[in-house]
């Protein structure tokens, strides 16, 4: 028994190891970007409000921590919103569309128009229809998830090969058994490949909808210390938002990996 404990302590003891190995490069990179970043400022003399240096930025986060969580509790709220609404109504669309081609052929045009509008332009026009409220900056994200979700999704739908839909009928499977049992199966892939997308540009929708009309949230944030040169501010409110969209791809990564156990091969 005691040999047989030894050898599992041993085997987690290797794999902790072996990930902080792994992980090793990116760290070192980040570090050395760091120090390249305070030396660059330091020797060149690069005024602060241009580019502080990356102790000032630290600063910020010690001397204006409240602020920036104020800031940054709406900007989360919004990107979650964004991303469940958007990511929701994709995935309904693409069921529907998968199952009628009438509403695929009238739909799916009106759906690649909407996206070729830059997002930009549509937040103006939303602000001025709901307000400044949350629900602007909500439909702001959600638009920015809809449409890579609903092409992923109407591609995994249909990525089944011939031959397991002639088992189904074989088997005398309903249209709804199809749909749960083997066509959701074989999207997750999809599905999730757009999520990890997703979960980044719902952070930028939020924050550009912070910009057009906003007195809260990281995104107006930005614009104030933008204006009043608080560069620091400005350095630290950008690494914020870019942790909350790392932190949405990495937790979208684990959920991929406790849910798809397969690859999905060519699209039939």
């Amino acid at each position: 028994m005691a040999g047989q404990e030894q050898a599992i302590a041993d085997y987690i003891a290797e794999q902790r190891l072996r990930v902080w190995r792994n992980r090793l490069p990116s760290i070192g990179t980040a570090i050395a970007l760091l120090l390249l970043w305070h030396l660059v400022v330091t020797v060149f003399g690069i005024p602060t409000y241009i580019a502080p240096s990356p102790v000032q930025v630290a600063m910020v986060f010690v001397e204006k921590g409240d602020v920036l969580w104020i800031n940054f509790l709406p900007t989360l709220f919004e990107a979650m919103a964004g991303f469940i609404l958007g990511n929701s109504v994709a995935v309904l669309l693409a069921i529907w569309f998968v199952h009628s081609r009438f509403a695929e052929r009238a739909f799916y045009p009106i759906a690649v128009f909407v996206n070729t509008i830059p997002i930009i332009a549509i937040a103006p026009i939303l602000v001025l229809i709901l307000g400044n409220g949350y629900a602007p900056k909500i439909v702001i994200a959600s638009l920015i998830c809809f449409f890579p979700t609903l092409v992923n999704m109407v591609r995994g739908l249909k990525a089944v090969s011939p031959q397991m839909f002639e088992l189904m009928q074989v088997l005398s499977a309903s249209n709804r058994e199809i749909l749960w049992k083997i066509r959701v199966q074989s999207s997750l892939p999809f599905l999730f490949a757009a999520l990890k997308i997703a979960s980044t540009t719902c952070v930028i929708g939020a924050i550009v909808g912070e910009w057009i009309g906003s007195n809260y949230g990281l995104g107006s944030l930005i614009i104030e210390a933008t204006y009043n040169f608080r560069s620091p501010m400005l350095y630290a409110t950008v690494i914020l938002g870019a942790s909350m969209a790392v932190a949405g791809f990495v937790l979208t990564t684990l959920a991929e990996r406790r849910f798809v156990k397969w690859k999905t091969g060519s699209v039939h």
